[in-house]
């Protein structure tokens, strides 16, 4: 059976809580299969930065059985775990770009920790930051960028090394809404010509129409409703020229 078939990853009966807290998240059952673009929505306090959480292996969950790239969670050990977060692109709420290295070295950082060679570096790392509108920004510190700019340095750095699949937590929160739909398109592009499974956590429901093809998946009081059929497969068939990689 193909790995589309399967899924990137499986959540069975999952739960989550902290400490000795009630679950913030309950009853989780769901797939998100390769080559397709949901968007995780809710209210803030929903439980939407918890599930992403997961999702980047971050957070181990309580109960249940989580199954990413045909690897069983509970039982692999922590010393595969970095294997598979290569496989991962994040865009953090909060950004987490390096203090002390540039714009340019920041958005570098997973293609120099793959061993890409640095000509092949530079001209992927000049590309994205133009992409976002940073060019002229390359050579500047965090500290010295705006929040907008910080994120579409984040999201760069999220996306140069091409993932199988990208989580990004309210990855339009800090810019203005002209390039929050030119990040999306990003994502979206990342999505169509390359297949990387891409979910984008948003409170924002005016975005959820700017990608025709993306299916939603809700949460509410830690527990997920599917009103697009996210949930199940198939989400859609694989277009030409995709790849479930």
């Amino acid at each position: 059976m193909s790995e589309r078939m399967i899924g990137h990853v499986t959540f069975d009966n999952v739960g989550l809580r902290y400490g000795t807290d009630p679950e913030v998240l309950s009853n989780l059952s769901f797939t998100l299969y390769p080559g397709s673009f949901y968007f995780l929505t809710g209210a803030s306090g929903a439980g939407k930065t918890s599930l992403l959480k997961m999702l980047y292996l971050a957070q181990a969950p309580s109960r249940g059985a989580i199954r990413m790239f045909g690897h069983d969670l509970v039982t692999l050990p922590r010393a595969r775990l970095p294997e598979l977060r290569r496989r991962l692109g994040v865009v953090f709420q909060n950004f987490r770009l390096v203090p002390h290295l540039t714009a340019f070295d920041n958005v570098a950082l997973p293609l120099r920790l793959s061993g890409t060679p640095e000509p092949k570096v530079a001209r992927a790392v000049g590309d994205m930051l133009e992409w976002v509108g940073l060019a002229h920004r390359a050579r500047a510190l965090p500290p010295t960028l705006s929040g907008g700019e910080q994120q579409r340095v984040a999201i760069a750095r999220a996306v140069i090394g091409r993932p199988q699949m990208l989580i990004a937590d309210e990855p339009t929160g800090n810019v203005d809404p002209d390039m929050a739909v030119k990040l999306l398109r990003l994502f979206e592009a990342l999505n169509q010509r390359v297949g990387t499974t891409v979910v984008v956590a948003t409170h924002d429901v005016h975005l959820l129409q700017k990608v025709p093809d993306s299916l939603i998946m809700r949460l509410h009081k830690g527990q997920l409703s599917d009103p697009t059929g996210a949930l199940r497969y198939p989400p859609r068939p694989a277009a030409p020229g995709r790849s479930g990689a």
